[in-house]
């Protein structure tokens, strides 16, 4: 699926939305009522729920088919409106022969199933930049903002961007130097041997290569003043893309020397990657 180039016209929205209906209703068996789509995103953390309505009126959830969930991720970057920002909870329901009905919400917090980390929050705002007049203060919150232009989050940890933004086609854009020969292995022998907190056994889609099989790391590694997805390492290892500038400043300040991590700031860095308070002072 090739995203529309630019903003979506009302006639490019409607057909996005009847391909994701298209979607969702592939293979589904004859009689079934409804399907429900709901679909939450801050930054790129992103929910998905099918819900399908039988024959006998039972609803069932059903797995969201990946098509559909990359539709729905287009559809939300092009319907960014600029200094507005786009929405972070979509429903919509789709019926037999009828017009599907679609919800959109812009300001209002969505009911998350697991609430992002603040670097959800802050992507939004950095992806699809909003006038400080339509920033929610829940929104801000959740950022981080509400303390200030802070060097590290509320769990005394730095996280750094994986990329800068989206164009108009919502691909990621880097505005960033090529690291110099010398220090690209030193950095991502940094980025790679640093202690695993948190790590999923499956793979992410590579957002500069989508079409090929997935394979990013879901995982976050910590040196005890910064939290990284494993994301950062790949991209500079398999596209050459520095990791932040103010990542690498710290490292080579360090001299790429990584430090022992021990067990309360690994606990950290969970708190910080999932939004949980720390047990640890």
């Amino acid at each position: 699926m090739t995203r529309p180039p630019g903003p979506l016209n009302p006639q490019q929205r409607h057909q996005l939305i009847g391909q994701i209906g298209q979607a969702v209703t592939a293979g589904l068996p004859p009689g079934w009522r409804q399907v429900r789509v709901e679909y939450r995103a801050a930054g790129r953390h992103i929910e998905a729920d099918v819900v399908v309505t039988r024959p006998d009126g039972t609803p069932v959830p059903v797995q969201p088919p990946p098509p559909a969930v990359q539709l729905l991720g287009t559809l939300r970057t092009g319907m960014y409106q600029p200094g507005r920002g786009t929405w972070l909870s979509a429903a919509l329901v789709f019926v037999p022969g009828g017009r599907p009905r679609t919800e959109f919400v812009i300001d209002e917090e969505p009911a998350w199933r697991r609430v992002p980390p603040p670097i959800g929050f802050a992507d939004e705002l950095r992806f699809f930049p909003r006038a400080d007049r339509f920033v929610p203060e829940w929104l801000t919150k959740r950022a981080g903002g509400d303390s200030g232009d802070r060097p590290a989050d509320e769990y005394g940890l730095r996280q750094p961007r994986v990329y800068d933004g989206l164009d108009a086609e919502g691909r990621p854009v880097v505005d960033r130097s090529p690291l110099p020969p010398a220090e690209r292995d030193r950095v991502l022998d940094y980025l790679t041997n640093a202690p695993v907190v948190m790590a999923a056994r499956s793979y992410d889609t590579d957002a500069f290569a989508p079409d090929r099989d997935p394979a990013v790391p879901l995982n976050f590694r910590t040196d005890g003043v910064w939290v990284w997805p494993g994301s950062v390492g790949y991209y500079l290892r398999e596209h050459g893309i520095a990791p932040d500038p103010d990542l690498v400043a710290y490292l080579r300040a360090r001299k790429f020397v990584l430090p022992e991590v021990g067990e309360p700031a690994r606990k950290k860095a969970i708190a910080a990657i999932t939004g949980q308070p720390s047990t640890e002072d």
